[in-house]
């Protein structure tokens, strides 16, 4: 069969609510934002990468110095990232990658490609803590469109149960704690402390 081309998307239309600064331009490594880093993790990956964006994130200057796809505006949370990347680009599979993820690193992402199989809706690791599918490091394959419209239609906008109850291949993360996210200033100061730690080793 043929396997659909591989774009990139990172999500960084977030408010970062909790976190009170936007976490995309948080460094956990000096001089290079956590939007940097999921970009640059995908060079090489994928055909093309963009970065998810509100409309009135557009001309942010962290944001716009990269290819941008608009979220929904009609749907909050990450799946009115993925949706919409999907719109423009219905025939492509997408990596969707969170911006929030300060561990991943780049053995974890070729696992999940390395396992890619497009006869799948979706490729996708479980969870370390409860083993449910992690959707936002993930590959959403184009059949996977059909499925997640029809969720958003239904009023459902979670994108961890369209895993859960489509045609989902789930792997075991090697790093558990490749995709810890960072959401509040507590767990950014956990998690620079790890990384300092891990560091000075």
């Amino acid at each position: 069969m043929n396997v659909p081309r591989l774009h990139g998307l990172v999500l960084a239309g977030g408010r970062s609510s909790r976190m009170r600064r936007d976490k995309a331009t948080l460094e956990f490594r000096s001089g290079e934002s956590q939007l940097d880093a999921a970009m640059k993790l995908l060079e090489g990956r994928v055909a093309k990468s963009f970065v998810s964006v509100r409309a009135d994130q557009r001309a942010d200057p962290a944001r716009s110095r990269y290819a941008h796809i608009v979220d929904r505006g009609d749907i909050d949370g990450p799946i009115a990232g993925i949706s919409a990347a999907f719109s423009i680009y219905p025939d492509m599979a997408w990596l969707v990658l969170a911006c929030d993820l300060p561990f991943l690193d780049a053995a974890t992402l070729d696992t999940l490609l390395l396992a890619r199989d497009p006869n799948f809706d979706a490729t996708a690791y479980r969870s370390t803590q409860d083993g449910l599918p992690e959707p936002l490091c993930a590959i959403y394959e184009p059949d996977a469109r059909v499925g997640l419209n029809e969720q958003i239609a239904a009023g459902r906008n979670c994108p961890r149960k369209f895993l859960i109850n489509a045609h989902t291949q789930l792997l075991d993360q090697r790093n558990p704690h490749a995709l810890d996210n960072v959401n509040t200033v507590e767990e950014y100061e956990r998690a620079m402390s790890a990384l300092n730690e891990s560091r000075a080793r």
